[in-house]
């Protein structure tokens, strides 16, 4: 087992990020976004394919499940490094280092909270926590040549302590030290100072790589990544979609583009293969239950559309007017071509490879199906139906409650009557239910026939297409017994669309109640970096 750390040649090594990937750890935090561990070693190959240099694949000690997720990540990765997070815990850092060590290249990131506040939580003295960082990260690097150590509230720290915990780290074997905004306090002038000066006068810093984990608080993550950056951070770390605890982390896909659109006044680049951007970002969404906002950057729906004549004008006559991306940079196709009833499966093939989605025979021959029953429907199918065609249809197999099938009556005068046919492990069951309109009597069908208290906590709704033929996307939130997980579906049906995205969302709960052997609740690592 070798723990080689990253290496770069000697020009490469000043102007290389790297970048750490945290989707999987703390973007899996975000309230409802738990993944299955098929979803966590999906995520995990797409964002090695894509060329991240670091992978932080969980907690292992949190439970059961992370640990398993992180310990098959680990023995799948081909080039990434895997990391795992521990507390400043001896028994964290071991199951940590039991859990990564199977990668070809390994890291343990080991933490604790070094602000007034967070010192207050162990109620530890700035000697005592002191005494332990030096404890737990020499024990750490005994363990692993690859060591990341994390002041957490670092930019809430005294600089005095945060100076010496830095040193202490260092001293006891770090090799990356990580300055993390854990809730989104700092602003950009302040996170180049506070770098650039920790390199400046910490004794040993010239021998490890500074990181930097930014929330979003303010709105200022990615500003404040790429001013640590300014300051001689050379490890970012980021989220998919900028996912993450409360308004998220620094988004990968913002700073790999900005880094790649702005070198001429940020002289640095990344190892990212930008054009698997928008698959990876898709993907996250869907697994995760959090669709993307229409004006999001780089990945949102109207990242690249132009509506205004001038805009369009502009365009036509040369897109470098309005656009200062090509949408090719980001995996998106340069045309869009339309699909309809009589395409065939090699056009739809090539659609989805244009897309990102590379399907074995048999998917495509399923999908191929709903493919055509939606051309049926529609005059028109778009990319976006496509991808929603396909997130549709990534979970059914593994699914214990599917929807089998679904008839709606409604009228002016009275209420509405949902009959439903759902298989629930296997067995199917029917139940008809009256309610205040038809989704109302579809929720009902469907708690008839699969007892629960979940609390609807959202139900939103939005068009994935235009026209009154478009798919409707519908997001569920539920919440039960402290548990809380979100479903997502897409149909030109908006109360089938429901229906399935309730039931995904009820999917998902089983699997976060530990009901399938991935329980996350062993512990409580909420605000963590």
């Amino acid at each position: 087992m070798t723990t080689e750390k990253i290496s770069v040649s000697p020009q490469a090594e000043k102007d290389r990020v790297v970048i750490f990937d945290t989707t999987l750890r703390d973007g899996e935090q975000s309230p409802g976004a738990t993944m299955t561990h098929e979803e966590k070693l999906e995520i995990a190959g797409l964002l090695d394919d894509m060329g991240v240099d670091i992978i932080e694949a969980g907690f292992p000690i949190a439970s059961e499940g992370d640990f398993r997720a992180v310990k098959e990540i680990a023995k799948h990765s081909r080039n990434a490094v895997i990391c795992g997070l521990a507390r400043a815990d001896l028994k964290d850092i071991d199951r940590c280092w039991e859990a990564v060590r199977h990668a070809k290249r390994s890291r343990i990131h080991t933490f604790i909270g070094t602000s007034p506040l967070h010192r207050a939580i162990p109620n530890l003295s700035q000697d005592e926590m002191a005494e332990r960082i030096h404890e737990t990260v020499s024990y750490a690097r005994n363990l692993c040549d690859d060591v990341q150590w994390s002041p957490m509230d670092a930019t809430r720290t005294e600089w005095d302590y945060l100076a010496r915990v830095v040193e202490i780290a260092i001293k006891a074997g770090a090799t990356t030290i990580n300055i993390p905004d854990t809730v989104g306090y700092t602003a950009p002038v302040e996170s180049a100072e506070l770098i650039a000066r920790l390199i400046a006068e910490v004794p040993g810093a010239g021998d490890v790589v500074f990181a930097t984990h930014c929330h979003n608080d303010l709105g200022m993550a990615t500003a404040n990544a790429l001013a640590a950056v300014a300051g001689g951070a050379r490890q970012i770390e980021c989220t998919i979609n900028g996912l993450g605890e409360r308004a998220g982390n620094t988004a990968l896909e913002e700073v790999v583009m900005a880094l790649k659109v702005r070198g001429d006044i940020m002289p640095y680049y990344t190892g990212v293969d930008s054009t698997k951007i928008m698959h990876i970002s898709r993907r996250v969404a869907t697994v995760s239950g959090f669709p993307v906002q229409y004006n999001k950057a780089i990945v949102g729906k109207n990242a690249f559309a132009h509506e205004s004549g001038i805009h369009q004008d502009g365009m036509l006559k040369n897109a470098e007017t309005f656009e200062i991306m090509r949408p090719e940079d980001v995996g998106l196709s340069a045309t869009n071509i339309v699909m309809g009833k009589h395409s065939g499966r090699a056009a739809l093939r090539a659609k989805l490879k244009d897309q990102g989605y590379d399907l074995g025979a048999n998917q495509l021959n399923d999908l191929f199906v709903r493919f055509k029953e939606l051309a049926d429907r529609k005059k028109e199918v778009y990319d976006d139906d496509l991808i929603a065609l396909v997130a549709a249809g990534e979970d059914e197999a593994r699914d214990r409650l599917v929807i089998r099938s679904l008839r709606v009556v409604c009228g002016t005068g009275g209420p509405a009557e949902a009959e439903l046919v759902m298989s629930i492990d296997g067995v199917e069951a029917s139940a008809v239910e009256t309610g205040d309109g038809p989704v109302d009597a579809t929720f009902k069908a469907v708690r008839a026939l699969h007892p629960n208290d979940a609390r609807l906590s959202l139900y939103q709704v939005s068009a994935v297409t235009e026209g009154t033929d478009a798919q409707a996307t519908v997001s569920v939130r539920l919440e039960e017994d402290g548990y809380i997980a979100t479903g997502q579906s897409a149909d030109t049906d908006t109360v089938v669309a429901s229906a399935r995205a309730y039931v995904n969302a009820l999917n998902r709960l089983l699997v976060r109640r530990g009901k399938t052997g991935d329980d996350t609740r062993e512990i409580s690592y909420k605000d963590v970096s």
